[in-house]
């Protein structure tokens, strides 16, 4: 029996099996180098060139507004979550007790004018006194020495000479009482009457206090010190007390993120370098900003019970270190909110 002759492939599959392999032959010699170049690339692009976290949140600076006097709140000019601007009124206090301050000082003062008047009017008086004690002494030394001269030649008993004696002797004591009494009258008008009573010291504290009751009655009004929005007002009614923070206002266009990176990825960041934040309230919105400044303590460290590392039972964490970014301005369809959560990464290279 005779063997078959073996078929033979037909003219069309030879060519079909010729390009399957050209086809793998350009998969492995094109796309697979493409593609590794790609993984390799991002892989450069994203790893070590940029550090990233999301303990990060937004920022603001945060003013206490404060009473300087003490006072009751009688009028609240403002509403929870306003928008002020710097120098416009928020509350006021009542203003009758400083009203009364006042006058009681401008009585005050005027009384004080009216004493310093009263002893220029004296020393004038006591400088005329110490004229007419002068002019006393005078004619009691006259008449001394013609007594001395009378009794010399025994015209006269030896006690007219003894009490006019005396008499010249008291004048002189006398003229010595006025002077060292004009000297103390001096000392209370400032060194001298000719002093202006506006440049005399008790006068210039009566002044100052009157300026200080007139400056606490222009604080009844307490006013916005810089432009934000305010929060937690007062109430009408409530009693604040001096220096005591009445209310609090987040200052507007100074936000900042602080970003609280572990302290393995702070080894080549440096201020300067460029970021971008992401806020989870606008998630397809993009800041753009730059470091501006790395705490100089780990969070921990300003905690108020800072971590006892030197306990016996320690377990070593990465602690994280917060890091300033400093924001771009950004458009007012985008406002932010101190306390905010965000996503930061900061470009290394």
């Amino acid at each position: 029996m005779s063997n078959a002759a073996a078929p033979q492939p037909s003219a069309a599959v030879v060519p079909m099996h010729r390009s399957r392999r050209r086809l793998q032959r350009l998969i492995l010699l094109v796309a697979v180098p493409v593609v590794a170049l790609i993984a390799v690339s991002a892989v450069y692009l994203t790893g070590g060139r940029y550090v990233e976290t999301d303990n990060a949140y937004v920022k603001a600076d945060k003013v206490p507004v404060s009473a300087e006097v003490a006072g009751m709140v009688t009028e609240v000019l403002v509403a929870e979550n306003q928008n002020v601007t710097a120098g416009q009124p928020l509350f006021r206090l009542d203003p009758a007790p400083f009203r009364v301050g006042v006058a009681k000082a401008e009585a005050q003062l005027a009384q004080v004018r009216t004493n310093l008047a009263a002893l220029k009017a004296s020393y004038r008086e006591k400088q005329a006194e110490i004229a007419l004690a002068r002019t006393k002494y005078a004619f009691a030394l006259k008449d001394q020495q013609r007594q001395g001269e009378l009794v010399a030649k025994n015209f006269v008993s030896a006690s007219k000479f003894d009490d006019a004696k005396q008499s010249a002797e008291l004048a002189g004591q006398q003229i010595a009482a006025l002077e060292q009494d004009l000297k103390r009258i001096a000392a209370s008008l400032g060194g001298g009457v000719d002093v202006p009573i506006e440049r005399q010291a008790s006068y210039r504290e009566a002044f100052a206090a009157l300026e200080q009751a007139k400056l606490d009655l222009s604080r009844v009004e307490v006013r916005a010190p810089l432009t934000g929005t305010v929060s937690k007002p007062p109430k009408p009614g409530q009693y604040l007390a001096a220096g005591g923070t009445a209310m609090a206002l987040v200052v507007s266009g100074n936000h900042w993120v602080e970003a609280n990176f572990t302290e393995t990825d702070l080894t080549y960041v440096h201020p300067g370098q460029s970021a971008t934040v992401r806020v989870d309230t606008y998630p397809d919105k993009v800041w753009h900003g730059q470091v501006e400044s790395l705490s100089p303590a780990t969070g921990a460290e300003f905690s108020l019970i800072p971590a006892q590392n030197a306990t016996g039972n320690w377990v070593k964490i990465a602690q994280r270190v917060p890091v300033r970014i400093k924001l771009a301005p950004t458009d007012a369809d985008h406002p932010l909110r101190i306390g905010a959560t965000a996503t930061v990464s900061v470009q290394l290279k």
